[in-house]
Order: structure tokens, then C-alpha cells, then sequence
């Protein structure tokens, strides 16, 4: 089974189990850099959380996912048309104040990682914001029927690396707030320049 297909099958359980999990911690600190004007784009929005979060709070929100199933109920929840996109396939340039990829990038495949995040900071306007999250670790791993690419802070920075106008602004780990769960996350905060 291939991590879409797990998340086409299981789209209901999966929108529940994340869908009411409170991260207003998380979005404090990307939200603080951005214009009130500032036009958002979720990376693998999922059930729809955030994307409804943000555009609550008066922003701008695009969103995509690359599960249809998911697709259907985030644009139920948001009233946002959100598009059935992958992210190898995105393609906008210097549209977005801020990219909000939580959650999502952590099924990239490693070896085109450094190409996907290229992709995000290329669809970022000048002092635009990129927030990422990956579930702490640096390995390449396999659970249920999904792919992992893990990261850890050698990582990130490695990564951080091949882009020269690109700045961290914030890095940190959190544990997992939904109930069930003590997984720790790198939380990544970008800013790109010039």
C-alpha cells in the first residue's frame, strides 16, 4: 500500500484524530512574521485544520493535498476549493508570504527534498515564511503503510544549506499533541530574502 492510498482508505479517521488538536502554539510563531495581508499556502492541509484556522484569522489560504478523499472533506470544513496537488508538483513563484507545510513534507522522498523545499522558497515572496514539520529522527522508515523521511537538527541544517537566500528563523521540537501519541517533531521556521 502506498502512503496516498492510506490516506484515501482512512481519510475519516484521519481527519478526526487530527482535526480538533489545538496548535495555536505552532501557528504563533509563523503567523507573527506575516502581514495581516499576507496570502497562505498549506502543504498537505489534510482535514482542513489549519487551512480553516488561518482563514479565520483573515488571511488569504491557499490549500492542497494529494488525497482526494482528504481534498473533499478539507474543502467541506473550509469552504476553500482545495486542490488535489502533490507537492513535487508545485510550480508557483513568488506568490505566497507564507508556506505552511505541517505534517506533510515528512512523506517527501528524501533524495528530492532539497528539490521540494526549492519549490516552497521559489512560491515565496521576499521576507516570506516557510514553517515545516518533521517527526524527529534521521532515518527513512516505513509504519502502517506510510513512508517516512524523518530529520533531525544535522539535517535540517544540511538542508538549510543548499539555499543561499534563505534564513532560520526558529527551530524546536515539540511532542505530539494529539492524546495518543509521544512522537517528537522538528518544527522548522524559514525566512527568505532578497
Amino acid at each position: 500500500m502506498k502512503t496516498i492510498d492510506y490516506y484515501n482508505n482512512f481519510a475519516d479517521e484521519f481527519a478526526q484524530a487530527t482535526l480538533h488538536v489545538d496548535m495555536d502554539s505552532l501557528y504563533q510563531p509563523f503567523l507573527v512574521e506575516l502581514p495581516k495581508t499576507a496570502r497562505i499556502l498549506d502543504v498537505g492541509c489534510g482535514s482542513g485544520r489549519d487551512t480553516l484556522a488561518f482563514k479565520n484569522k483573515g488571511y488569504e489560504v491557499d490549500a492542497i493535498d494529494y488525497s482526494e478523499e482528504l481534498v473533499k472533506r478539507a474543502t467541506l470544513l473550509t469552504g476553500i476549493q482545495v486542490k488535489l496537488q502533490c507537492f513535487y508538483e508545485i510550480d508557483d513563484h513568488e506568490v505566497y508570504g507564507g508556506i505552511w507545510a505541517c505534517a506533510s513534507l515528512l512523506h517527501c522522498e528524501r533524495d528530492r527534498l532539497a528539490e521540494v523545499v526549492g519549490k516552497l522558497i521559489s512560491a515565496l515572496r521576499s521576507n516570506g515564511v516557510l514553517y515545516m514539520s518533521f517527526k524527529y529522527g534521521d532515518s527513512d522508515r516505513e509504519k502502517d503503510g506510510r513512508v517516512f523521511t524523518d530529520l533531525d537538527e544535522a539535517q535540517a541544517k544540511a538542508l538549510l544549506q543548499l539555499f543561499e537566500d534563505v534564513e532560520q528563523i526558529k527551530q524546536w521540537t515539540t511532542v505530539d499533541k494529539r492524546p495518543d501519541r509521544d512522537e517528537k517533531w522538528l518544527n522548522l521556521l524559514w525566512k527568505k530574502y532578497g
